[in-house]
């Protein structure tokens, strides 16, 4: 199903989903670097009472709104006439990417209620390899828009 409404908007759709797609990745490298360096402070000290409202702001105020917007505009995108081959395989790769963003978000947003509360599930090290996470979704979507291997 296409909209061809949308045909037209389609450079100026094109532009906001990328737009969104990179202020949410931003938030996504950023977050698990603060978990790092939060889960280092002690308990209730000011440095830690800086990291939850640091935290706090990104999640809410930056990486929430850009991953709505991601997925509206992509799906947006999705429903341009002639965007998307249903035929080819690309797209499979790009869901499957997509999918593991969201859920490493949503991870994300749980851990950041545990830090709030002084509870500290992860070590600094389980953060830094978390850190890696968006670097190898980014890849894996990268390649299936630009190559489109399948």
């Amino acid at each position: 199903m296409t909209i061809e409404a949308l045909a037209p908007w389609y450079p100026w759709t094109k532009s906001a989903h990328l737009i969104s797609v990179f202020a949410w990745m931003a938030g996504l490298f950023y977050l698990p670097r603060l978990f790092v360096y939060h889960t280092a402070t002690e308990p209730g000290s000011a440095a830690s009472e800086l990291f939850k409202t640091m935290e706090r702001r990104l999640l809410r105020g930056i990486m929430n709104p850009a991953m709505i917007a991601a997925w509206v505009f992509g799906v947006m995108l999705v429903l341009t006439p002639g965007v998307v081959d249903w035929s080819a395989g690309w797209w499979h790769g790009k869901l499957l990417g997509l999918t593991g963003m969201t859920v490493f978000h949503h991870h994300l947003g749980y851990a950041r209620k545990d830090l709030a509360a002084d509870q500290r599930r992860h070590s600094e090290r389980y953060w830094r390899a978390a850190n890696e996470v968006p670097t190898v979704l980014l890849v894996l979507i990268v390649v299936m828009v630009i190559v489109k291997p399948f």
